[in-house]
């Protein structure tokens, strides 16, 4: 059996993050080896939400909570999360968001079937045929859709979503760390998904649920979009650069984190 880890990072999302860790009541969970939330220095009381729903709930899957040494953003969240999966020896990591927008059941039917294995990078995407969308504004749809276009057209390959909140990668893909040094903040997965198809690996796509409720947006969405095109022409005029130079506004020099909370012992 894979050993497969669920990082959940958590920034800010005191209400949502425990309706996330109430997802792993369901028959998904059957598959996790252990599960972290990655608390990005959040200033609510979202850390304490944590530790008492958990203490509240048993759970059939190990849990750990850790809280960034630094406020390293989402991608430096990722960052952590996958140094955790390298040094401990997973398999597979599976990314789920905080904020409660997407559904570890849209992975289920890969679980069982295995499918998952055949690829580095398994997508969830927002525009693919049998996802579902809810509380999304038709703006946000057709702008997504347009970038994804774009993006097809400029790495060569087909792209459903430029980066959701349900992934899942093979933990040997991330052995050579190519991913240290792009952004640390919201479009991290921006760099990540062109850089995986740079570097020769195999990524598939599949379609998930998504809604929009009480969530509050991080994201700024003018500059965003200069900062995704920019990756864009990079892969086409500057593939190197966009692989291996300095992308970080302030570099890291290692990605900590330390335990505040657990149960269920280790993996």
């Amino acid at each position: 059996m894979d050993k497969i880890l669920l990082f959940i990072p958590m920034y800010n999302c005191e209400k949502q993050i425990v309706r996330v860790l109430a997802q792993l009541k369901g028959e998904s969970a059957g598959f996790l080896s252990q599960v972290i939330v990655v608390n990005n220095r959040s200033t609510d009381g979202g850390e304490q939400a944590v530790i008492d729903w958990l203490k509240a709930n048993p759970l059939s899957v190990p849990v750990k909570l850790l809280r960034n040494d630094h406020n390293y953003g989402l991608g430096g969240s990722h960052k952590v999360a996958f140094g955790y999966a390298l040094e401990h020896g997973f398999d597979y990591v599976i990314v789920l968001h905080g904020d409660d927008q997407g559904e570890l059941s849209n992975l289920l039917p890969y679980l069982k079937n295995g499918d998952y294995r055949s690829c580095d990078c398994f997508l969830g995407a927002r525009f693919m045929h049998g996802s579902h969308l809810q509380g999304y504004s038709a703006f946000r749809t057709v702008g997504n859709r347009v970038f994804n276009l774009l993006f097809s057209v400029g790495v060569g390959h087909r792209i459903y979503d430029l980066g959701s909140g349900l992934n899942m990668y093979k933990v040997k893909s991330l052995e050579n760390g190519y991913y240290l040094k792009f952004k640390d903040n919201m479009i991290f997965n921006d760099y990540m998904l062109p850089a995986s198809i740079g570097l020769g690996l195999h990524i598939k796509f599949f379609p998930i649920s998504w809604r929009e409720d009480d969530q509050v947006s991080n994201v700024k969405m003018v500059k965003n979009s200069m900062q995704v095109l920019d990756i864009l022409r990079m892969y086409v005029f500057d593939r190197k650069k966009l692989l291996y130079a300095e992308h970080r506004d302030t570099p890291v020099a290692s990605y900590t984190a330390q335990e505040i909370f657990s149960v269920g012992g280790e993996a």
